[in-house]
């Protein structure tokens, strides 16, 4: 209901459960406000906001004050002013007067009530502390407005930074009072978003902080409060021309500080110019914006996104970006050296690559590297050739990629990355439902009763879908965490399920069968819209949870309670990793979690659905845009001829019928000979691929490997041609997220020395292959892509650029996107899911006494992948800089070896030494690994085995014996 009342002498509406203060910034009406932040619970601490209410006595806080019909509101008035005067000057004399880029808000506010040198004396100094890589922490221009706190302790429910004390000794604190570096802090910089001083500024700024005028004590506050206020909140900004070859010049001047008084930036960057885009990382989505001088990235802020709502931002996202300007980049093309033979077994130094390589031309690099691949086309064929495409390039360049492959070599063997991660949800999505798009954006959790999150470990792989998940148990959702480890999640959940690695099938059919026999199914939901009831009930007969109880190591009377807990809410959410999809089985366990929800009917609805969490930023788009080896676009199969028959006429080409190689079979076909050539753009399969030893000899094997990167990885380490492509800020396209959002990442730098964009590459190399393209930009590409995918044919370039985000499928322009599918019926050949069973089946290879514990793999908070960015990340490699095992402190004292010490895991194929952590979450017997560390590579360990649907490897289960090391291990090259 709307609100009228009086506001500075004009009558105004406010709208339904505004404040006084957000009805007046909606209507253009300036109110100083410290505390206040959008997004934030409202505390009303620092009174800077103070107004006064006709017929009261004391004056009123306009940012907890709601209106009432007919008051009558006065904030310009002496008496207003007077005291919104006095407390910004009482705040601006504890700030510190040499440090004025710290006044920030304070002294923009100061210089707009038109306040002198304040009159109260200033506090004691506090030492700064730089305990922390990313994160300066100055508490003598903190003024306590709690913006950091609520930051940490509710939006990112981090519950790190606290109050202590009283009085004038109260201060903000880090967990005990620590220093922040020493801290559970996890360094999302939530809390530096949230600072309206300098109080918390990222580290990187601390030489530009130092190089700013210090003004005396006794200089013109006015002066000084409008440098501050120009330095602090005038930033240029620029959104650069998608088709650019280069960053545009600055367009126009943007005040952060809009006319309704709002903080839109909060980072003191003189001559920084600022452009919106996208984190490079994890499949979340986050919007961010970049503030960039002398084509360099001084530092990164959140932008409110429908993936990040509020401008949340991770460690990565926030301080992970200088990768970009490491030294190691890739600035000229290689060729490698014909007296270098290619030895697996001894990487290149990146930091000397002339041991093995020789720069070379453009010219000469493409020629070599297109020739290669037209000798073996036309000596053996084009299934004599593949390709690896990335989940870390835009939708455009994983299209034109695949669209290479398909016309200029002439076979269907490409495929990247989802075939390591979430090739068997695929699989199994597109069998049970029609579709392997999540049903649900992350956010939807707001709208949930219970949260399954299994399998996946979202606050380390997606901290920021894990703030939303922690957010919905702040308000009363109940969380049911089902992993073999204790994951960051557990400690909010009301039900942790540490189930025995292996054994997920039997846990999710006693959920299953709990169901059935409690008749807690939907009877309407399955009988109108599913197939395959009595089959799937007659098939779970003997997995009760007595029975299954002993195999999955979850007692019986807590398998029950889950499953009616989770069929009985109003609306319960699935959300799982690659905890459920890398293994022999990861076809049949999303199999499990498909029929728990439609046997429920938990899908379709807002708050209900499945949510395979994507691990990288574009796996999504990159899979639909068609860089899978059995599928077109959009999965239109390679082996239906009316899909075929479209293709070749859209791209005037013939094309092959037959299903193309998978990411483990090229290789396997690589290290018998069938596959002699490979091109690969952004993957590293020399890291990423199960049993690293082989995937390295295979690759080592090819008569021709070209590959395009921005590093020389352990990939290229083995090329014949190395392509410098460019790097995530360095060009212009579309991304599509987890939640099917497909948005638009701008250009913000120029590619180092000779780099050059992704497209211009590949459509260098379609020329030589004798192929006629003129795609003068990735907007010339994304239309091609509207006429090739009906998913995205209602998304227009232009509508991109206005809106930065779109959901699909949106098959009409004008459509909004659908953030929920599946509401009517299922995208199958009867609209109706399918009730698929699932029996136990376990990987062939098991403990035994000569290997007698479990290694599962898996990423950490700071690094992505394997390693190539991250570890060149300053702040990132400085938290984490090297590789670390962690074992359940009772394995640890049998082996006589304490925490930090030397340990070597050996597996069947391989050993590797690591630093042992000491660490409960993992139960004994079972060890966990990342996987992106060089000098201790996991995947050499893992095992080969293969789900025989999804063809995706077996990486969270691998027999492994443990024991003292010997040699701690080199990082030389990074």
């Amino acid at each position: 209901m709307a609100i009228e009342f009086t506001l500075d002498g004009r009558t105004v509406t406010a709208e339904t459960g505004e404040t006084i203060l957000q009805a007046a910034q909606r209507l253009g009406t300036i109110i100083p406000h410290l505390c206040y932040r959008e997004g934030l619970r409202i505390d009303g601490n620092c009174r800077a906001c103070m107004v006064e209410i006709e017929g009261e006595r004391v004056l009123a806080a306009s940012c907890r004050r709601q209106p009432t019909p007919g008051m009558v509101v006065r904030s310009t008035n002496d008496r207003a002013r007077s005291a919104q005067r006095t407390v910004v000057e009482l705040l601006l004399s504890d700030l510190p007067a040499d440090r004025p880029e710290s006044w920030g808000e304070v002294g923009f506010w100061a210089q707009r009530l038109g306040l002198e040198a304040p009159r109260f004396p200033a506090r004691e100094s506090i030492s700064a502390d730089t305990s922390h890589p990313a994160i300066d922490v100055s508490l003598d221009a903190c003024i306590q407005c709690t913006r950091c706190l609520r930051a940490c302790r509710e939006v990112q429910v981090n519950d790190v930074i606290g109050f202590a004390r009283r009085g004038a000794h109260t201060a903000m604190v880090f967990d005990m009072a620590d220093a922040m570096g020493h801290s559970s802090c996890v360094g999302c910089g939530e809390c530096v978003q949230a600072c309206p001083t300098g109080a918390l500024r990222p580290a990187s700024l601390r030489l530009a902080r130092i190089s700013h005028t210090s003004p005396t004590a006794a200089a013109d506050p006015l002066a000084v409060a409008e440098r501050t206020r120009s330095s602090r909140f005038d930033v240029e900004s620029t959104t650069p021309s998608p088709s650019s070859a280069a960053c545009a010049p600055p367009q126009q001047r943007r005040d952060t500080l809009a006319t309704d008084g709002r903080k839109k930036s909060g980072l003191a960057i003189p001559a920084a110019r600022q452009v919106d885009s996208l984190c490079p990382y994890c499949g979340v989505g986050c919007q961010l914006t970049y503030h960039i001088a002398d084509n360099r990235i001084l530092a990164v802020e959140g932008r409110d996104g429908p993936a990040n709502r509020g401008g949340r931002l991770c460690i990565k996202g926030r301080y992970g970006q200088d990768y970009v300007h490491h030294p190691q980049r890739l600035t000229r093309p290689l060729i490698r050296r014909p007296d270098a033979a290619k030895n697996p077994r001894h990487p290149v130094d990146p930091t000397d690559p002339s041991a093995v390589f020789r720069e070379a031309s453009w010219e000469e690099a493409l020629a070599m590297a297109a020739a290669g691949f037209q000798r073996i086309r036309d000596a053996h064929s084009g299934n004599a050739l593949a390709g690896f495409g990335s989940a870390k390039c835009s939708n455009e360049e994983a299209y034109l990629f695949q669209k290479l492959i398909r016309t200029g070599f002439g076979t269907n063997n490409v495929d990247h990355c989802t075939r390591l991660c979430h090739a068997s949800s695929v699989t199994a999505l597109l069998e049970g439902i029609g579709s392997g798009a999540v049903s649900n954006p992350v956010a939807d959790v707001q709208y949930a009763d219970v949260i399954v999150v299994i399998g996946a470990n979202p606050a380390v792989n997606h901290p920021v879908a894990a703030t939303f998940i922690k957010n919905a148990t702040e308000r009363g959702a109940t969380l049911i965490v089902i992993d073999p480890r204790i994951t960051d999640l557990a400690r909010h959940a009301e039900h942790v399920l540490q189930f025995h690695p292996d054994t997920d099938v039997a846990l999710l059919n006693a959920l299953l069968y709990t169901i059935v026999e409690e008749k807690l199914y939907d009877a309407e939901f399955v009988k109108r819209r599913t197939t395959g009831f009595d089959a799937l009930c007659e098939h779970l007969a003997p997995y009760t949870p007595e029975a299954m109880a002993p195999i999955c190591g979850i007692d019986a009377g807590t398998l029950r309670t889950v499953a009616r807990r989770y069929a009985t809410s109003k609306g319960s959410m699935i959300f799982w990793g690659m905890g459920i999809s890398q293994h022999v089985h990861g076809t049949d366990n999303a199999r499990c979690l498909i029929a728990l929800a439609l046997i429920t009917g938990q899908i379709g609805r807002r708050g209900t659905g499945l949510h395979p969490l994507r691990g990288q930023n574009n796996v999504q788009g990159a899979s639909d845009a068609g860089l899978i080896p059995m599928v077109f676009p959009d999965y239109q199969r390679v082996d239906n001829a009316d899909a075929r028959a479209r293709f070749e006429a859209l791209w005037r080409s013939p094309l092959d019928a037959n299903p193309g190689l998978t990411v483990v079979e090229i290789l396997n076909a690589a290290r018998t000979g069938a596959i002699k050539g490979m091109y690969v753009m952004g993957e590293n399969p020399a890291m990423s691929d199960p049993d690293a030893t082989h995937a390295r000899a295979a690759l080592a094997s090819l008569e021709h490997l070209v590959v395009q990167d921005i590093f020389l990885t352990e990939t290229a380490y083995l090329a014949d041609v190395v392509l410098p492509a460019s790097a995530f800020p360095e060009k212009s396209g579309t991304f599509t997220n987890t939640d099917r959002r497909v948005q638009l990442g701008r250009q913000a730098l120029q590619p180092p020395g000779e780099a050059r964009q992704d497209l211009w590459i590949i459509q260098q190399l379609a020329e030589r292959l004798g192929l006629r393209w003129d795609y003068p930009d990735a907007e010339a590409v994304f239309s091609e892509m509207r006429r090739a995918m009906p998913s995205i044919a209602g998304i227009t370039w232009e509508r991109l650029e206005r809106e930065s985000s779109v959901t699909y499928p949106c098959l009409e322009e004008g459509d909004p996107g659908a953030e929920v599918i599946f509401i009517d019926n299922f995208p199958t050949a009867d609209g109706r899911g399918r009730l698929v069973p699932a029996s136990l089946c376990s990987d062939e290879e098991r403990p035994d006494e000569n290997y007698p514990s479990v290694l599962i793999t898996g990423r950490i908070l700071e690094h992505w992948h394997t390693g190539s960015m991250t570890r060149r990340a300053s702040v990132l490699d400085t938290v984490q800089p090297r590789p670390e095992v962690s074992v359940h402190p009772d394995d640890l004292h049998t082996l006589q070896l304490a925490d930090g010490d030397v340990i070597t895991v050996e597996s069947r194929r391989g050993a590797i030494s690591a630093f042992a952590r000491s660490d409960r979450s993992v139960p004994p017997g079972t060890v966990f690994m990342p996987f992106c560390y060089y000098e201790a590579a996991a995947n050499q360990l893992t095992s080969p085995a293969l789900d025989p649907l999804a063809k995706i490897p077996e990486f969270k289960y691998s027999a492994v014996r443990l024991r003292r090391g010997e040699q701690a291990p080199s990082r030389s090259g990074y």
